[in-house]
């Protein structure tokens, strides 16, 4: 079976990144013990991440690079935000374990929108959280092999998300 939308693709693979000195350096592996599961064209990963997989059978190997704006985009430094401690505390108490740098943390905008914030600031009265993908602006490298490619069931169309092994529990 060829990877096509609407199909659950289980990958395994190396993701490495260019540093600033121009060398591929290791962030990811995805590995046979816990691969990558996805639901292909439903993902929310980069287009171009997905269009370098489309017709992989199980046992094909890829190697492919991603720019940054293939990826997540450049980075943003708009996307660095300084929000009153207030915000952080629950009953009038901040978690000082919440509040450590280089922590990631569930937020919302204005519109309701879920995001993921990285803390990378913590002043007296403010902090500053970094709104962008931990992989924005960064030239993204990825080997690896389809291991799996099965029919998505019905329920995990109309979910958007891979259930059971791999995927979202219910």
């Amino acid at each position: 079976m060829q990877i096509a939308d609407q199909k659950v693709v289980t990958l395994t693979y190396d993701l490495s990144v260019t540093n600033d000195e121009q060398e591929k350096q290791l962030v990811e592996k995805a590995e046979a013990d816990s691969p990558m599961v996805f639901l292909f064209g439903m993902s929310g990963l980069p287009e171009e991440f997905e269009q370098q997989l489309q017709g992989k059978q199980p046992g094909d190997s890829f190697s492919f690079t991603l720019s940054p704006e293939q990826g997540y985009g450049e980075y943003d430094q708009d996307a660095l935000v300084d929000l009153p401690k207030q915000v952080f505390e629950v009953d009038g108490q901040s978690d000082p374990e919440m509040l450590q740098i280089g922590n990631y943390l569930p937020m919302s905008d204005n519109h309701g929108n879920h995001l993921q914030g990285k803390v990378v600031y913590v002043g007296n009265d403010t902090v500053k959280m970094d709104f962008n993908h931990p992989l924005a602006g960064m030239t993204m490298h990825f080997d690896g092999q389809v291991v799996d490619v099965r029919d998505a069931t019905r329920e995990e169309l109309d979910h958007g998300h891979v259930h059971g092994a791999g995927g979202h529990h219910h």
